[in-house]
């Protein structure tokens, strides 16, 4: 057992950063999902993913109410999810605030007509299958219409970074 202090606190206020903080201590994957707008492809950089169902193939992600995003992403009735390999690092950095999006980008219109980014390390082309009320984030659950996979190794994100898998 680790000998190092622990540091307990009620979530909310004064301490909604050490709750993010203490959030940021899960290690996960990373992934772009993507979606199409009236006005051209919309993407976000999104670390909130989940498997759901294998029958039906239903997976989730959520996105912050507070995001620019969101009013695209909530409204959109299809959505691609692309997990990223420890080598597609600029594809997370494309679409985090202030990234260059779809500018230069190659890609191609989907089942449903999501935005799809080829050679991914994994893909899930989704219909929204349900949304739920998730506090300041809105659940987005899809249903899988069709996948994509390759070879590699995850791109992970914990405590801020991103990094790699070490076996």
């Amino acid at each position: 057992m680790q000998t190092e202090l622990i540091t307990e606190f009620t979530p909310g206020g004064e301490a909604t950063r050490a709750f993010r903080d203490a959030l940021g201590r899960f290690a996960t994957g990373v992934t772009v999902v993507t979606c199409a707008t009236p006005a051209g492809p919309q993407g976000i950089t999104a670390n909130s993913f989940s498997s759901v169902s294998l029958d039906p193939p239903l997976v989730l992600w959520s996105i912050a109410r507070s995001s620019t995003r969101f009013a695209a992403f909530s409204a959109a009735g299809h959505f691609a999810i692309h997990i990223l390999a420890e080598d597609e690092r600029d594809l997370a950095a494309r679409f985090t605030r202030g990234g260059a999006g779809f500018d230069g980008l190659d890609w191609a219109p989907g089942p449903g007509g999501a935005p799809v980014i080829g050679g991914t390390f994994a893909r899930f082309d989704c219909r929204l299958h349900a949304a739920h009320d998730g506090g300041d984030h809105l659940i987005l659950v899809g249903q899988v219409e069709r996948a994509a996979q390759r070879d590699g190794a995850p791109l992970v994100f914990s405590q801020g970074n991103f990094g790699a898998f070490a076996r």
